[in-house]
């Protein structure tokens, strides 16, 4: 960082709580640092998030293209260099990367590497970094930071919910992070285009024959119909896997250019990473994601079948 005054920070395409989080709070260190940035996203930014500190100076290139290049980048919670997007068409030819992840499927893509999977969420890995610094978050930071732990260990539920991260979120809340607020904003209340959403892709919730492996598709006419947006896709995947026998989860999306994205979540017995991988994708142990081309029709068997070898 010393070598450089300007960055440019991306994160993931469709970005998360985390994704969005580590952006902004990247962004507080490297103001606190004395540096300039400009921070990028390929896709629309979740409106739950706008809560956060420089929510708004984001630019989505959906809506927001930027000019020129920039010779110096940093990635945030990017399994791999394809998840930057479109975003990387402002990389300068000879940029130099800085790659701070917590995907174990991270295969280094940086020039620097800063990758812990053992951390929740990659706002952890920043909150180490900001403490390394001889830095304290003030309460925007903190918000983020927070918003991050919150939303990549499910609201304190999944298994990488550690000693380490309820520290970290009591830190944030010491600060004076309103968690309850938070909590309401993201895990309970629910849009009224989500919950058209919802009503519809429940409907076809379907199961294995041995009920270990549950999934439900969304058509790409689905948000349309429904007045949805992409964040609204955000938590259903676990209503296939909330069932007490089913091990695997899997959501399906159809997406506008004739592809198929899918979401896949684990109980514990199968490692989704590894499924992902076969089809390009990846993520975490329990937690994963991957692109397939082809019809929903087409897909859906062939990752179901992989799935079910998983479980043999």
């Amino acid at each position: 960082m010393k070598d450089h005054a300007s960055f440019l920070v991306v994160s993931h395409v469709q970005p998360d709580g985390d994704a969005i989080s580590s952006t902004v709070v990247t962004a507080w260190l490297l103001n606190e640092l004395g540096k300039s940035y400009t921070m990028v996203n390929e896709s629309e930014l979740p409106g739950r998030m706008q809560y956060l500190y420089q929510y708004e100076a984001i630019h989505s290139l959906k809506s927001s293209p930027l000019e020129g290049t920039y010779d110096a980048v940093i990635a945030v919670d990017c399994a791999d260099f394809r998840r930057i997007g479109q975003a990387s068409s402002y990389f300068a030819a000879d940029a130099k990367l800085l790659n701070i992840d917590h995907h174990p499927t991270n295969n280094g893509f940086g020039a620097v590497n800063v990758i812990k999977p053992d951390a929740a969420a990659t706002v952890e890995i920043l909150y180490d970094l900001i403490l390394a610094a001889g830095l304290k978050p003030d309460l925007n930071c903190a918000t983020a930071i927070y918003t991050g732990l919150l939303t990549d260990t499910g609201g304190f539920r999944y298994s990488n919910t550690t000693p380490r991260v309820m520290q970290a979120a009591a830190d944030m809340l010491a600060t004076g992070v309103q968690g309850s607020w938070i909590a309401d904003q993201l895990l309970e209340k629910m849009s009224i285009a989500k919950l058209k959403l919802l009503q519809s892709t429940l409907g076809r919730l379907q199961f294995s024959d041995d009920f270990t492996i549950g999934w439900l598709y969304i058509t790409k006419d689905d948000l349309k119909d429904c007045g949805a947006v992409s964040e609204d896709i955000e938590g259903i995947v676990n209503y296939a896997l909330n069932i007490d026998s089913v091990e695997i989860g899997i959501l399906f999306k159809e997406t506008a250019d004739g592809g198929v994205k899918a979401s896949l979540r684990s109980a514990g017995k199968a490692d989704v990473a590894a499924i992902a991988q076969k089809f390009g994708g990846g993520g975490h142990v329990r937690a994963s994601g991957c692109r397939l081309e082809g019809s929903l029709q087409d897909t859906m068997p062939k990752l179901i079948s992989e799935a079910g070898k998983a479980l043999v």
